[in-house]
């Protein structure tokens, strides 16, 4: 019994921490908004002002997330490797946002209507 109940105690720390550090997509929007990233991206994360700018709208969270944390590593002068990304621009709006920023504006993103979002 002690085990099943250390085990729900565990589960129920977990899942509040889990909680605590959730996306919050209104902050996501505000720092989309804030680093002006439709200026570049498009309004709508889909129509960027150059086709070689990746579509953001509907990509999934966690590779945009590894992506901005692989800018912010380019940005502070790691040497480049897979997960490194030297983008003079994208590096130095990277740099300004913290985990939980890059958590959220990561999942506003995957939550915006695009060609690679997937609806059931």
């Amino acid at each position: 019994m002690k085990h099943l109940t250390l085990a729900l105690t565990g589960a129920l720390l977990l899942g509040s921490a889990t909680l605590s550090h959730a996306a919050d997509l209104a902050a996501g929007k505000a720092v989309w908004e804030k680093l002006n990233c439709a200026s570049c991206h498009g309004a709508d994360a889909v129509k960027s002002i150059d086709p070689s700018y990746p579509i953001l709208a509907g990509q999934h969270a966690d590779f945009l997330a590894h992506a901005l944390k692989a800018y912010q590593r380019g940005a502070s002068g790691a040497p480049a490797t897979a997960n490194v990304r030297k983008n003079a621009i994208m590096g130095a709006f990277a740099k300004q946002l913290s985990q939980q920023d890059i958590k959220n504006v990561s999942a506003w993103l995957a939550a915006q209507p695009g060609p690679l979002s997937v609806r059931r």
